[in-house]
């Protein structure tokens, strides 16, 4: 009786194996030939992808045209007839969910929205704005599952009139260093949502932060970029004022290097303005500018910077040492002298420099020849 048992038993479990065989799914060509796409942009560090099917307007041999909003997609929230859910709204696409995956928290449409892959839908209306949902829900076959429990975000936003498109289609345009626009394009219509990064160059510092302590962190240029970024971005401050140290210092004993010279200096100035130290900013550029081997050219931009935030007086003494330094160079010092003088409005002295000024002019600089020409001559009141 139990063999006869144990022997029922596994003729029923070869049967259901073999049945769970035959009707395992395949891979096939795409539900209604709507072929699966996907699109991705970077923001800065963080990587946005959608993940879609594109049906397109002449699907199954049928011209569409003027046919898909409200008809093919219907309006609002409705009843597709499957699965549990009885008011749903669009999958945004065909066939599987389409998804929305942020590798980093963003805003959408000016709302929090964690990292992960949503579930991306959208509920479209005849007259007023359409609405996209993030699901937190990402894994269902189409709307049919869909449960408004599962929404992390919802947000309205107007659709617009768009060039004719054949198959739907998402994008990204309008991309800045910290924001982009998503679309999504099909037929007459355009629709889209902005998503923002308002942490990005926060994310780089953490991405610098860590690079630092791997190899890059053996080359002192790394640790001087890195602060340089700070102080032009005006984040992570104090650890830069470290960064540009270490620069200038020796980032890891018998490794790597590191380098005092005008550009290391003026970085660590950076950082010391930023943090608005300006007394150490200024004895910092004093002495990098002193450095032996220090360009002409350098202490020439120098000089202009302290010009345009209107310290004329700090200027001039710059371009004062600049021709004391390089008293072989009879153009670039020159000019730092005949802006000084201008910008002080010792007139003489700026004209007597000015003309100089004309006679060195190299040839890689003849095209500012009139724009010079002019500074002396409304100096000589000849204009």
């Amino acid at each position: 009786m139990k063999k006869a048992l144990v022997a029922a038993t596994f003729l029923v479990l070869l049967t259901a194996l073999a049945n769970a065989q035959t009707q395992s799914e395949i891979t096939q060509p795409p539900n209604g030939k709507n072929q699966r796409a996907e699109v991705s942009q970077w923001i800065g560090l963080v990587k946005v992808t959608i993940d879609y099917h594109s049906p397109n307007v002449h699907g199954l041999g049928k011209d569409r045209t003027d046919h898909i909003w409200g008809e093919l997609v219907k309006y609002g929230f409705f009843d597709e007839g499957f699965g549990p859910s009885r008011a749903t709204p669009w999958r945004a696409g065909a066939n599987e969910n389409t998804t929305i995956t942020f590798s980093h928290d963003v805003k959408v449409e000016g709302k929090d929205v964690k990292a992960g892959t949503y579930g991306l839908f959208l509920k479209i209306e005849k007259e007023g704005p359409w609405m996209w949902i993030l699901s937190r829900n990402s894994s269902g076959w189409g709307s049919f599952q869909y449960d408004p429990k599962y929404d992390a975000l919802r947000a309205e936003v107007p659709p617009k009139d768009a060039p004719y498109t054949e198959f739907l289609t998402y994008g990204f345009d309008e991309r800045r260093p910290d924001s982009a626009v998503a679309y999504l394009q099909w037929e007459k219509k355009r629709v889209a949502f902005k998503i923002d990064v308002p942490n990005v160059n926060e994310l780089y510092v953490e991405q610098m932060r860590k690079d630092l302590l791997s190899w890059p962190g053996f080359n002192y240029q790394n640790w001087q970029q890195a602060a340089q970024f700070c102080a032009d971005n005006k984040v992570n401050l104090e650890e830069a004022l470290g960064w540009a140290d270490k620069a200038i210092n020796e980032p890891f004993r018998n490794a790597g290097q590191g380098v005092e010279d005008f550009s290391t200096l003026s970085t660590k100035a950076a950082v010391l303005s930023a943090l608005g130290r300006e007394t150490e900013a200024e004895a910092t550029m004093s002495k990098a500018i002193r450095i032996t081997g220090t360009p002409v050219l350098s202490i020439h931009q120098y000089g202009l910077r302290l010009l345009a935030a209107q310290k004329n007086d700090k200027a001039m003494e710059v371009f004062k040492l600049n021709q004391q330094l390089h008293p072989e160079e009879k153009f670039v010092t020159f000019l730092g002298l005949a802006r000084g003088y201008t910008a002080l409005g010792d007139k003489p002295n700026a004209i007597k420099n000015w003309e100089i000024v004309l006679q060195n002019v190299p040839e890689s600089r003849k095209q500012a020849i009139p724009a010079f020409q002019d500074q002396l001559k409304k100096l000589k009141g000849e204009q």
